[in-house]
């Protein structure tokens, strides 16, 4: 079965068409600075590598024009009708309490969406003309919205719950809901397979999931339900990120907007896009750029690292204490799978857990592997993610339970 998954950004749209049973992309394609000049289509099919068009791309309606052509082109498509497309799974940022597990695309489903907008204004909505641009193409076919905080949605009241007057929780949904969660399901699920191949009891590991990237969430697991997770409300809270800070003494913010005059704007600015390894080292947002300048003496960028990975590192230490043990520790994401120094530093000095790190694995590592030491109690993986796989088997999970599948 043929499902195409759709991650629909403010100004981009990222798609890829994956076949369900082999799990083999067959297509792939990013539609970017859509609304906005020199926009164009980069897109690739089967192995037979990237190709570019640029074009005029006003809205998210031409964006999906213009990946269907590409798809059903005659030549270099890899299909030769949008009607072999049986399916389509939909990334949706923020569900609110409403979603808790992913859920077919109606006209109710829509409105329900767009009621939690103001907990993601900057993605929701453009989620939202992603499907609709779909249901105008795709009129029949199954639309799959999955939620990146559905994972979460087994955290319990004392870890979502803020000490704040409760009346904020329920009259206008102030709690923990967290993010990522498509690619904290998809890698602890790998993990569970890895270690119960190793004869670990797959039904009661503890699991803590590292996603890092430009943003970074941890997420701790017990028997494949998340009981704690690292970002809140918003993605802002928790580990520190390219450009986010993560968790500040609120009144910090409060003493930067009445003492410097910043408005509330400028300081949701502030926190969310010059903090984090940017604002530390002043240099650059990107870990590669942090690590090199931390190489060549840099003070500040050896700083903005060493912040990263003690945070990470106290993370690590309270989940293992909310869990009561540990099991194993994953590194995913764009730093997580990339960077064998920001591995080394996040769980160094962690032996008393039962941590121990093989220093050749880790700076060799390739796919899914297992870095930890021969004896190591607790084992440390790197786990590539693959969320769109993840929205494909989740789609492809809910159509077949509900039995909608086009054609």
């Amino acid at each position: 079965m043929k499902i195409l998954v759709l991650n629909s950004g403010s100004s981009s749209l990222k798609y890829q068409l994956i076949e369900s049973e082999t799990e083999d992309v067959l297509a792939k394609g990013l539609a970017e600075r859509i609304g906005l000049s020199d926009s164009m289509l980069t897109y690739e099919t089967g192995n037979r590598g990237k190709k570019e068009a640029k074009a005029d791309i006003p809205d998210h309606d031409a964006a999906m024009d213009m990946v269907f052509r590409v798809l059903t082109c005659p030549v270099e498509g890899a299909v030769k009708s949008p009607e072999e497309i049986k399916a389509v799974g939909h990334r949706v940022v923020h569900g609110g309490e409403r979603f808790i597990e992913p859920t077919i695309v109606t006209e109710e489903t829509i409105a329900e969406i767009d009621k939690v907008s103001h907990l993601a204004p900057l993605h929701n909505p453009p989620n939202l003309k992603g499907i609709k641009a779909c249901m105008r193409l795709m009129p029949g076919v199954p639309q799959v919205a999955v939620f990146d905080t559905s994972f979460h949605a087994t955290i319990p009241r004392k870890a979502y719950i803020y000490a704040l007057p409760y009346n904020l929780y329920t009259e206008h949904g102030v709690r923990r809901y967290g993010f990522h969660g498509t690619s904290h399901r998809y890698v602890s699920r790998r993990a569970v397979k890895m270690l119960a191949e190793r004869g670990m009891d797959e039904n009661n590991l503890k699991i803590i999931t590292c996603h890092l990237g430009n943003g970074c969430s941890m997420t701790a697991i017990v028997g494949g339900r998340v009981v704690d997770t690292s970002m809140g409300m918003t993605p802002a809270e928790g580990l520190v990120m390219g450009t986010r800070s993560g968790d500040v003494d609120p009144a910090i913010l409060l003493y930067i907007q009445k003492t410097l005059g910043k408005t509330a704007e400028q300081v949701d600015n502030l926190i969310n896009k010059q903090s984090g390894l940017l604002g530390v080292s002043g240099r650059s947002s990107d870990m590669r750029d942090i690590e090199a300048g931390a190489e060549n003496g840099d003070d500040r960028s050896a700083l903005a690292l060493e912040i990263f990975c003690y945070r990470v590192k106290k993370y690590i230490g309270a989940y293992a204490a909310a869990m009561g043990g540990l099991d194993s520790i994953v590194f995913t994401g764009g730093i997580g799978e990339n960077s064998p120094r920001v591995r080394e530093m996040c769980i160094e000095g962690l032996e008393f857990l039962g941590v121990k790190v093989d220093s050749r694995a880790n700076s060799s590592v390739k796919g899914e592997t297992d870095i930890s030491a021969s004896d190591s109690r607790v084992r440390v993986l790197v786990i590539p993610t693959n969320e769109e796989r993840m929205i494909a088997r989740e789609t492809a999970e809910v159509i077949l339970r509900a039995g909608v599948v086009a054609g």
